[in-house]
């Protein structure tokens, strides 16, 4: 626009001036070239190896795949009001509070090599944000999920992207 307009860094630009917010017709227009786009990250990648899962209940029964408005894609698992909530992997807490919708009160850990996983829907949280925790440590109680049933909404997530987490956890 500037460029279009003539004008320079130093110039003043005040009430009342008129300003192109195009080109003028028959200007050759240059397009910034588009950046190319880095290859999404796989799990099947070495430099995003996945760290060994567990289960993030010990017992609950799967109700299936959750596909979030926010376009989280996670398990809903089934089980008691204030069952505990496990950490699937060593991490660290980088998230906990209410902010994200739909997912109630919310645990996020950062694992190796551009891995998350997100806990919702819980009663209360154990951990706070900058901790570290361990593979099976207990991070959070099951709370009420939408319907007020006892649920655990869970995501694991590679460089930001969903997976479908039954591909990742290990058989039960």
């Amino acid at each position: 626009m500037a460029r279009w307009n003539g004008i320079s860094p130093d110039d003043i630009i005040r009430p009342g001036d008129r300003l192109r917010l195009e080109p003028a017709a028959g200007a050759a227009t240059a397009r910034r070239p588009e950046a190319p786009r880095a290859p999404r990250a796989s799990p099947d990648d070495p430099e995003h190896r996945p760290p060994t899962w567990r289960w993030p209940v010990d017992v609950g029964s799967v109700a299936g795949l959750v596909r979030q408005p926010s376009g989280g894609v996670g398990l809903r698992i089934d089980g008691g009001l204030n069952q505990p909530i496990l950490a699937a992997a060593d991490g660290k807490v980088v998230y906990t509070g209410s902010a994200l919708r739909g997912y109630g009160q919310l645990v996020i850990i950062n694992h190796v090599r551009g891995w998350l996983t997100a806990y919702g829907h819980n009663a209360f949280v154990q951990v706070k944000e900058g901790d570290e925790v361990r593979a099976g440590q207990q991070i959070a109680a099951m709370g009420l999920g939408p319907g007020q049933q006892p649920m655990l909404y869970f995501e694991i997530r590679l460089e930001g992207e969903p997976l479908d987490p039954l591909t990742q956890l290990p058989p039960r």
